[in-house]
This record gives structure tokens, sequence and C-alpha cells, in this order.
């Protein structure tokens, strides 16, 4: 369910391997600009054939004139299609066109001071003194013929030109990138003002035409939607029943190892928000069972996984059997889609099961309402569907649920010991207003050690539970929340008066990498 060129203005990101490139193409849509990412390899014409508003090159961590290092195909500049370099893509539209490209041993990483000395359009209302996000070792020395130079920094002699009668224009910094000042603007200038762009790229125009594709794909038949209690399968199964209503029927697996108050979330909250039709699975008796006595992280995750997919195969099938059921939502994200094949087309898309990795063989034809969405888009859409806000803007919470964050055997008493705990941690992060400020916030039990403490003045000889807060922006890298002392001391001292067995708190101050997000 691809969203049309057609339907609104198409912004290709051509990646160059850069680490940004979803990110150029997030602040391509908070433009209200559609965006979809695609390979340096892709050729020119099968770019052209999908009709791009415009071209936007990225950055990329090779030199231009390295062996093997990417080429841009003068085609495109040929064709009246704008584009825009970044960094890389920047040196590869000079060096292309005719320009003089240059290592100057000069190398520019981080904060770098640049001079706007012409604003032309790109930089028009942009401050003469910038401070922007450089990554560059070459420099353009001077710019092709028909460019002016906009702007220069001591490392880059050309940190910025404009063709405007080609409608063609870079820099050498990274806009995209917050560190940037004023880079969503040069951005919007290049959109707006050089490539003409209208920006109509709506969470309303996203609700109406998926609903729309949806009624076209499913007509009168049954769909089935694994619930987990996640934003993006709360949205996508949200986002289904607007388009087919009772033609829907969600199921939701509860195997005992959510926190507090997260069932009944589901049960309750977003049945009475969307009306939707829940089938409940009661099943912690059942993974409790296999789980007993395991105490290896990963032979945990196995069993979770594997007890997942049978409970609800099974619920699948019977299902079936009454209604017939042809089709399965999952909500699978944009992101995915790029890392399994690069955003070229779903020939390359590998699955990726929002459920917890369904059997490969399975007979149902998939829906991915979300596919062509990052994950703040998704938030906005639940808001725009009704869900309630702690459910979408809920913290990422891993499948094998607390059974991770319990360092030893899982059991009903350690996960209620547990679920204790995290209410308070995340009660006091709520109160405090972080819950936007967090990425994530494991808070484990250390089931299998003791520590001596002392509690209405006799001696105790509990549990340690270990706080572990993180800010990211996409948890391949994370790094320790800098929570304010007076909440830490809150949550320590509520923990160790409400909670039996827990006498000591304790804080992970460890970045990602070395350390994971989770303990387990």
């Amino acid at each position: 369910m691809r969203v049309t060129s057609a339907e609104h203005d198409l912004v290709l990101v051509v990646d160059f391997g850069a680490q940004y490139a979803q990110l150029i193409a997030r602040r391509v849509r908070e433009a209200k600009v559609y965006s979809e990412i695609v390979p340096h390899s892709m050729p020119v014409e099968e770019m052209l054939a999908r009709n791009p508003k415009a071209i936007i090159l990225s950055g990329g961590p090779q030199s231009v004139y390295a062996e093997g290092a990417p080429r841009v195909d003068s085609g495109l500049f040929d064709a009246g299609v704008p584009a825009f370099g970044i960094c890389y893509g920047f040196q590869a539209m000079a060096q292309t066109l005719g320009g003089d490209v240059r290592r100057t041993g000069l190398r520019e990483f981080g904060r770098t001071p640049v001079t706007v000395s012409s604003a032309g359009t790109l930089l028009q209302g942009i401050p003469e003194d910038l401070n922007v996000w450089m990554s560059h070792g070459d420099a353009v020395h001077a710019p092709p013929a028909g460019f002016a130079v906009l702007a220069a920094s001591s490392g880059a002699p050309v940190a910025a030109f404009e063709d405007l009668d080609r409608r063609l224009a870079g820099v050498q910094w990274h806009p995209e990138v917050l560190h940037s000042q004023a880079g969503q603007a040069v951005l919007e200038h290049f959109l707006y003002d050089i490539a003409g762009c209208t920006g109509d790229w709506t969470t309303t125009n996203v609700v109406d035409e998926q609903v729309a594709l949806i009624r076209q794909q499913v007509g009168d038949k049954q769909v089935l939607c694994a619930l987990s209690g996640g934003v993006d399968s709360a949205v996508a199964a949200a986002l289904v029943h607007k388009a087919i209503g009772d033609q829907l029927t969600c199921v939701y697996v509860d195997h005992g190892l959510q926190r507090a108050g997260e069932s009944e979330q589901v049960e309750k909250d977003y049945v009475a928000a969307t009306g939707i039709r829940l089938e409940v699975v009661d099943a912690e008796d059942h993974f409790l069972g296999h789980l007993e006595g395991v105490t290896d992280p990963e032979q945990k995750r196995k069993i979770i996984g594997r007890e997942f997919i049978r409970t609800f195969e099974a619920t699948a099938k019977k299902l079936d059997a009454e209604r017939h059921i042809e089709f399965l939502v999952q909500g699978t994200l944009y992101p995915d889609v790029v890392e399994s094949g690069g955003g070229t087309g779903t020939a390359n898309i590998k699955s990726h099961h929002n459920v917890g990795g369904l059997p490969e063989d399975h007979q149902f034809a998939l829906i991915e309402p979300l596919r062509t969405l990052f994950k703040d888009e998704v938030r906005e859409l639940g808001l725009a569907l009704g869900l309630p806000e702690a459910m979408v803007y809920r913290h990422p919470f891993p499948g094998p649920g607390l059974a991770i964050r319990i360092v030893g055997a899982v059991t009903k008493e350690r996960l209620e010991i547990l679920r204790a705990a995290d209410l308070i941690a995340r009660t006091e992060i709520t109160a405090a207003g972080l819950d936007r400020d967090i990425w994530q916030f494991p808070v484990v039990l250390l089931a299998d050690v003791r520590s001596v403490g002392v509690q209405g003045d006799g001696r105790t000889y509990g549990h340690p539970i270990v706080l572990r807060p993180v800010t990211s922006e996409d948890a391949m890298t994370a790094d320790w929340a800098r929570l304010p002392y007076e909440v830490l001391e809150k949550i320590s001292t509520r923990i160790t008066n409400e909670v039996d067995e827990v006498n000591r708190v304790t804080l992970d101050i460890t970045s990602k990498p070395p350390g994971t997000i989770e303990w387990e």
C-alpha cells in the first residue's frame, strides 16, 4: 500500500550510506512533503519514473575520489527535476557538474561556524553567522558553472550554492541534524521556494487514503490483527477498524508478563476508544508453566516467542473456522522497510512481524497500513484516531515483557514484586512531566541476588532493584537519562517503603554501547 506520487508531491532521498538518511526523510515530512528513501544504486530512469517533485542527495562516509565511491549519474541533473545535495551529495553534485572538489587536509567535524556571503533563495532570512553540523574531509573549492556561492567555512571555501535556473542547490553541512542552526528553514527553502512543493502531506490525508486503500483491498472479507499493547499494532488496528468495522477481529494474548495496568488498558480502554471486536486469550498459567525454573535469558525469549506463536495460531484457527479470515494486519513501519530492502520496493522487503514472529507459511494476505510512516507519524495518527494518550505515547516495551527484566527464574511472586516497583517508577516519572524526555525506562529485578538492609530497626535480606532510564533517537545508541535527584529519591523511597522483598534501589548509568538497554 504505497502512497503514490500522483496523490502527493514525492521527494526521493538518495541514500549514499548516510547515517542520517532516515532523518532527512523525516525532516522533509515535517515540512508536510511526502518522502521516500532509495539507494544510490537505483538507476536514474527508475527514480524519474516515480515522477518525483524533487530529489535530495544524502551524505555518505566515502570520499568522492575514493575508488568505488558512489557516483551521481549526470542524467539526474539533465532531467529538469530540482535536486538538493547534502555533504557527500553536495560534493557529488559539484563534481558531476564540473566543479572543483579537493581534499583540503582541514577536516571539519561537529559544530562548525559558517559565514553566509549571499543569502540567495536557499538561505533567505538565515543569520549571516551560522553554527552548523559538519562532517567532511573533502571540500568544494569552486562551484560548477551557473552556480552562485552562498556561504563558506574555514574548511569549505564553498559551503553552499544554488543554480535557480536549473533548480539545483546544496550545502556542505547537515541541515537535517538538530545541532544545525536554521536547518529546517534551509530544507524548507529548497522544498518550497526552489522545488515548488505544496506541503499537503498530513495525518488527515494518511487516514483518508489508507481507509480507501484498505476498503479496496479487503472488500467484504474478514481480517485478523494481533494486539501487543504497543503503539504500532494499536494504531494499525484502529486504522483498519475505521475502514472495515466489524470485519476486523483483534486478538490479545495475555501472557502474564505485562506491566501493571497494561492488559487492562488493551482490554478496556482500547476497546472503549475504538469499539473494536477483541478476543482476549488468558495464557498466564500456560506461559509461566513453560518458564518455570528457566534462568537463561535467551531460552526465556525462545520459549515466550514459541508459545506466543502457538497460542496465536490456535486462536486464529478457531476464528478462521468461524469467519474464514483472509487477511492479517501488521504494524510494519517505514524504518523496517528501509532497513530490510533500502526502500526499493516490496520485492526486497522481509517480513517484520509485529506479533512476535509468525511462521513464514501463514496463509493470510498482509495488510500493512503504517509501512510508509515513521514512529512519530504513527503517534500523531494514533491521536487523530482517538486512541488513549497513554497508549500512543507508551515507551517501547520488549515482546517477552517482564520476563527479561527479571534476572533469574520467572515466578508469579517475582512478577508481582517487579510490577509494583515498575509502577512506582512510571508513576513518578509521569508526575514529574518527564515521560516524553525518556525513550525507555526498564526496571530490573535482580531476583537471584540478595543484599543486606535495615528496615524498621531490623535487618533485612531483600532483592535489589535497578533503574535503567535511557534517552535515544532510535535505540541503536542510547545514553542514561539524567533524571533530577529529587525524582530518583522519591522513586527509591517509595519502592523500598512500599514493595516487599526490596531493600535497595540502584541506578544504571551505562550508555549503549557498551551496555544494552535491557539487562537480558
